[in-house]
């Protein structure tokens, strides 16, 4: 199978979640192959209008001390910081061109791990977005904070 048969096979459709746990959510299944063997991942608007993403911590995101990953907390921040400038890079091609990451935290299994943030700049090709990623189940104890740049592309013939 060539590059262009695995994209036309492996595309992305905003699915809402019916019901249970992540009713109200949405995620996208067929999104990304990396996410889709890390997540799921969902996100929603929050009651300020503002996206939350959120996942729940399972044995496959824990590390050897069984502390979360911090490949999966960067993980979840990169599938995040796309949510957060949803709106802003809608239409784009657009990729991770710089990613920042402090670890300060951690969640365990079974825990609600959430992530919120903004867009800082927009500008013509770069997007400029930061980040919170808490621990819901401890009363939002951070996780990690992160920053990052999208780069606008245009898609190669």
């Amino acid at each position: 199978m060539d590059g262009g048969e695995l994209e036309n096979n492996y595309q992305s459709k905003l699915t809402p979640v019916i019901g249970g746990e992540w009713a109200g959510w949405s995620f996208y299944p067929g999104g990304d192959p990396y996410e889709d063997l890390a997540g799921p991942f969902y996100f929603k608007s929050g009651d300020d209008g503002v996206p939350v993403c959120a996942f729940r911590a399972e044995m496959k995101h824990m590390n050897g001390g069984l502390f979360m990953h911090g490949g999966c907390v960067m993980t979840f921040a990169d599938f995040a910081l796309f949510v957060i400038a949803r709106d802003t890079i809608a239409g784009s091609s657009t990729v991770t061109a710089t990613f920042n990451c402090e670890l300060v935290g951690t969640a365990r299994i079974g825990e609600l791990v959430e992530c919120r943030g903004d867009v800082v700049k927009a500008g013509r090709s770069m997007v400029f977005v930061r980040g919170i990623i808490s621990n819901a189940s401890q009363g939002g104890e951070p996780i990690a904070s992160f920053s990052s740049v999208l780069k606008k592309t245009t898609p190669r013939p």
